[in-house]
Parts: structure tokens; C-alpha cells; sequence
């Protein structure tokens, strides 16, 4: 017996996210409805695993927008794709009781990447990647999105996301950072015709709304 399209193309959609995922030498951790849960590092060490995390990041970025716009996710209603990445300490093994149990990862360090994962709704980005991913993978091909404080915390954490950022935007970055609004609405202004004019279209409204500086409080996981 087949299986209805809406089960066939969701799997398929999870197969190859899983696939992408493995090939880089992560762990399928779990799925959670829709979601995937990957960590790497584990089981085996890995010295390049917040490298190999980050590169993970781009490559399902870009199967998940290939999906859709190549029809592939006919007869399901699939949403954006949105990716959290974070690096740090995660209690990991085999948990649960006796009689059932998961190997999985636990820990603050998962819940801050499932934050990651959810801030992107808010900000107009698909993947976010923590400054400690970034630090730890030495990668550098990355634009600041913001300081944000994530639900639920009260320290900022730098966010980035994929991409090389252009010297307009980068400028106006800084100057949000140093809380100089005119400058950064100039730089943004002109990151309008760059391609960071996503990330310099949300900026803008935030100015616009009175919200300054690079500082991004969030209310909402």
C-alpha cells in the first residue's frame, strides 16, 4: 500500500535533510513534527565540529529553498525552513528510564540553538549561528544581525547569519552597535541596493519604530 502524497513528500523533504546532515558527519538526533534535531561532535569528537555545524547550516538552507521552488513539496503546505546553530557544553548519551529511553543531547546549549532557531521568524532570516559557532569555526563569511536576547535569558548573545556583508552595511552595523542612528540610517539607506538589503529593510523599521542600537530584546521564542 503507498503512502498518501502528504506523507511521501514530507519524507522526502526529511530524508534529505537527514542525508545533508550525515554527510557532513552529524547526528540525526531526533524529529520533533516537522523539525530536525542534529548535533555534532557526538558520538565521536570531532575538532572542526562547529565548522562542520556551520557548512551543514548552508548546504540545508539551500535544499530546503531548492524543495520548494522546484515543486517538490507539492500537496503539503511547507513553510520556510529556519535554522538555529549554537556551540557549547551538552550533557549527551542515552537518557530516559528503563524501560525506554533516547540517545539525544540535553542542556542549555540545545535549547539557546532551538532559540536560534525561532528568533529567525522575528528577524527575516532563515539560519542563525551564534558569535560562538562563528568564533569556534574561525568562519568569517557571516553578517551581524544583531545582540539579541533570546526568550527567557537576560545576557545578548551576537547573532549572525550566512553571507558576506557589504561594506555599506557593515559600516551601518557599527554604527547601530556604537548607538549612532544617524549614521547607521545613512549606511542602511544605502545597503537598500546591496544584497543586504534584507537585513538593512528590518534595521530601518526598528529605527523607524524609536528602537536603537544593535540590541534586540525578544518576548517570543
Amino acid at each position: 500500500m503507498s503512502l498518501p502524497p502528504l506523507w511521501t513528500n514530507c519524507n522526502d523533504y526529511l530524508d534529505g535533510m537527514s542525508t545533508i546532515v550525515m554527510d557532513h558527519g552529524g547526528t540525526v538526533d531526533k524529529f520533533i513534527g516537522d523539525a530536525l534535531v542534529a548535533i555534532f561532535g557526538a558520538p565521536v569528537p570531532q575538532p572542526d565540529h562547529a565548522a562542520r555545524a556551520v557548512a551543514c547550516a548552508r548546504e540545508l538552507d539551500r535544499f530546503a529553498t531548492d524543495f520548494i521552488s522546484h515543486g517538490d513539496a507539492k500537496e503539503i503546505a511547507l513553510g520556510i525552513t529556519r535554522i538555529g546553530v549554537h556551540t557549547g557544553p551538552a550533557v549527551v548519551g542515552n537518557i530516559g528510564g528503563e524501560q525506554r529511553f533516547d540517545y539525544t543531547a540535553i542542556g542549555d546549549t540545545v535549547n539557546t540553538a532551538a532559540r536560534l532557531e525561532g528568533a529567525n521568524k522575528y528577524l527575516g532570516t532563515t539560519t542563525c549561528i551564534s558569535v560562538t559557532t562563528a568564533e569556534a569555526a574561525e568562519e568569517t563569511n557571516l553578517r551581524p544581525v544583531g545582540d539579541i536576547v533570546l526568550k527567557g535569558r537576560s545576557q545578548p548573545l551576537r547573532v549572525f547569519t550566512p553571507g558576506e556583508p557589504g561594506p555599506a552595511y557593515l559600516k551601518a552595523f557599527n554604527a547601530l552597535a556604537a548607538n549612532d542612528t544617524a549614521g547607521a540610517r545613512t549606511g542602511l539607506e544605502a545597503a537598500l541596493a546591496t544584497p543586504d538589503a534584507d537585513l538593512a529593510r528590518f534595521h530601518l523599521a526598528r529605527l523607524d519604530e524609536g528602537d536603537t542600537g544593535s540590541h534586540i530584546v525578544l518576548d517570543s521564542k
